[in-house]
């Protein structure tokens, strides 16, 4: 067979492969659940990608199957074993700082701007399109294939519990849905939830009415916004001015009465690795640490935001903190933040462990390390940590595949976020980001490189092919 020049091919249908990607980038997804019925059980716009994706797939002659409103698939090749390609469809709230509509792709300095344009329509539709790349060229998988596509994954992950119960398990694959050159580890994943009860009085001369914060619980809160009573609202105002300066960031506060509310802005990030934003949350607590309020249970929430978990993002100040040398840090993120002055607060902190720990370790842990503390805590579900060993012959031939088409050395990596890559016993996940691209999920102005999709775009054709031999 003649050599071929998958980058130069992917190049020769570009503007057939935007089509594609600005096609679903145009469906708002994000789950809305006061929005859920039967038929769209996480919303309206999960359910609409989905069938949009199935339609697509459809009218360019592949195969599809739909599994009720959470999952789809599209099939191609035969063979003994089944190989499968997992990406979703649903992305994560939209929030605040965009420049551009972010359901209206832009195109601007040779990037795509939109929400889920790197997580994860865009690589979703890299590796679709490479199976029509595939098919063009005349080149037949030895394998069966499914390209199964999600509408949970940035909560839930409810999607791919219907899909199995219901479809098989593939026999090995990948999730394009990280980055190169290959994710062959990923931490386990919980969160646990910590609450206080309002009602018991304090000392203090200032009153916590509200504190908001947080999107989803795998994002770093951008936005965080207080509401405060006090008799001494000049002094806080100046001292609120004085603190965003100090550490150059954005906000502002509004009067009204003998009440302040204050609104911080900081940067989101993924909950994976939350050291690439920066909290509002944490540092509006931080700052709002500094004065006494007159409930027990603003003073406890502001305490364990403040004193606990602010700028600790391997729970050390929780007694948490472990390494593994493969999979690295445990790390943390504050997510979820609210306060209500007449029915107390909660606080959920996002974990990523790696092997070596478990979660009954870390809630006895924290028991202890918070131990006396006015504060109760919830640990909810958990994900164990995976890793498919670097010598599977799937994994040397995605590695080879990615050395050959970019000339970079190949090596294993963990990451702290989930893929639907852990759900197969020899899954793992595979691009589409590189190892110096702007990494933006989760974020406002998301975008994917016109490079990166299209190398990304070929690594993936020739990758399945190869891994189909």
């Amino acid at each position: 067979m003649t050599k071929i020049n998958w980058l130069q091919e992917v190049e020769a249908r570009k503007e057939a492969l935007f089509a594609d990607l600005f096609r679903l980038l145009k469906v708002p997804s994000v789950r809305e659940d006061d929005k859920a019925t039967p038929e769209a059980p996480v919303g309206p716009g999960p359910k609409a990608a989905l069938e949009e994706f199935l339609n697509m797939a459809q009218e360019d002659g592949f195969e599809t199957k739909q599994f009720g409103p959470w999952a789809g698939r599209v099939e191609v090749g035969s063979g003994d074993q089944l190989v499968g390609i997992l990406g979703h469809v649903d992305v994560v709230p939209v929030g605040t700082g965009w420049d551009t509509d972010p359901f209206e792709p832009v195109v601007k300095d040779g990037r795509i701007y939109a929400r889920g344009s790197s997580d994860d329509k865009g690589p979703t539709v890299a590796a679709y399109f490479a199976l029509k790349l595939l098919r063009e060229l005349g080149l037949e998988l030895n394998q069966r294939l499914h390209l199964i596509v999600g509408t949970d994954e940035e909560s839930g992950w409810q999607c791919m519990d219907y899909y199995f119960k219901h479809a098989e398990m593939p026999d090995y694959g990948f999730s394009p849905d990280a980055i190169f050159p290959i994710i062959n580890g990923e931490k386990g994943n919980v969160s646990a939830t910590f609450n206080f009860q309002a009602g018991a009085k304090a000392a203090g001369a200032n009153h916590l009415v509200s504190f908001e914060a947080g999107l989803r619980e795998n994002m770093v809160p951008q936005d965080a916004t207080a509401v405060v009573e006090s008799a001494n609202l000049a002094e806080l105002v100046v001292d609120f001015e004085s603190f965003l300066l100090e550490h150059q960031l954005g906000g502002q506060v509004q009067l009204q009465g003998n009440q302040a509310t204050f609104s911080l802005i900081g940067k989101a990030a993924h909950g994976s690795t939350p050291s690439k934003g920066v909290n509002a949350a944490t540092f509006l607590a931080k700052y709002l640490h500094r004065f006494e309020f007159d409930q027990e249970g603003a003073e406890s929430f502001l305490h364990l935001l403040a004193d606990h978990l602010h700028l600790d993002f391997e729970g050390v100040n929780l007694g948490l903190a472990h390494r593994d040398p493969v999979m690295q840090e445990l790390t943390m993120n504050v997510g979820l933040v609210n306060y209500q002055d007449d029915k107390g607060g909660s606080v959920v902190a996002n974990f990523r462990y790696p092997k070596g720990t478990d979660p009954e370790k870390m809630a006895a842990q924290t028991a202890q390390r918070l131990a006396g503390h006015d504060l109760s805590i919830e640990w909810g579900e958990f994900k164990e940590p995976h890793y498919v060993s670097v010598d599977d012959p799937m994994v040397k031939e995605l590695l080879a595949v990615y050395e050959e088409q970019t000339g970079l050395e190949g090596h294993e990596m963990t990451i702290g976020g989930g893929t639907y890559g852990r759900l197969m016993p020899r899954g793992v996940a595979y691009g589409a980001l590189f190892p110096d691209s702007i990494d933006t999920m989760h974020q406002a102005n998301e975008f994917i490189a016109i490079d990166d999709l299209l190398k990304a775009t070929a690594i993936y054709a020739e990758a399945i092919y190869r891994i189909t031999r």
